[in-house]
């Protein structure tokens, strides 16, 4: 098994690596760690190594269509200022999939990479 310590992967199936890349680098302080465009790339934030797997990938050729279910799954990045990123971020053009929406642990929002995969912005109460 992998070192505990090691970066935890989550495997994001895009249609554009580049525009994948771009979107998590320019907007969401990800760094490009590996590029083997237009198959796959890495890039990190923290302890968080985001796999972005184009259509020639073996990670979306691994995947059976019936196993894709759309739905809430994203991942979750804690911010410090969730109203400053917001308007960062429409700054730069980009579009939110949800409203703010505040409960008892904090607030968050959603957007969505260039290929409609998820992103939760959080900050904690």
């Amino acid at each position: 098994m992998t070192d505990p310590e090691k970066y935890a992967g989550v495997r994001y199936l895009v249609d554009d690596v580049k525009a994948a890349v771009d979107f998590y680098t320019t907007h969401l302080g990800f760094t490009l760690n590996l590029d083997a465009s237009p198959a796959f790339a890495d890039v990190v934030r923290g302890p968080l190594r985001l796999l972005l797997s184009g259509p020639a990938s073996s990670g979306a050729r691994a995947t059976p269509a019936d196993a894709a279910v759309p739905g809430g799954n994203r991942i979750h990045l804690i911010v410090d200022d969730l109203d400053t990123e917001i308007t960062r971020l429409r700054g730069a053009g980009l579009a939110f999939r949800s409203d703010m929406v505040t409960g008892p642990g904090g607030r968050q929002i959603l957007l969505a990479d260039p290929a409609g995969n998820l992103v939760e912005l959080f900050q904690p109460a």
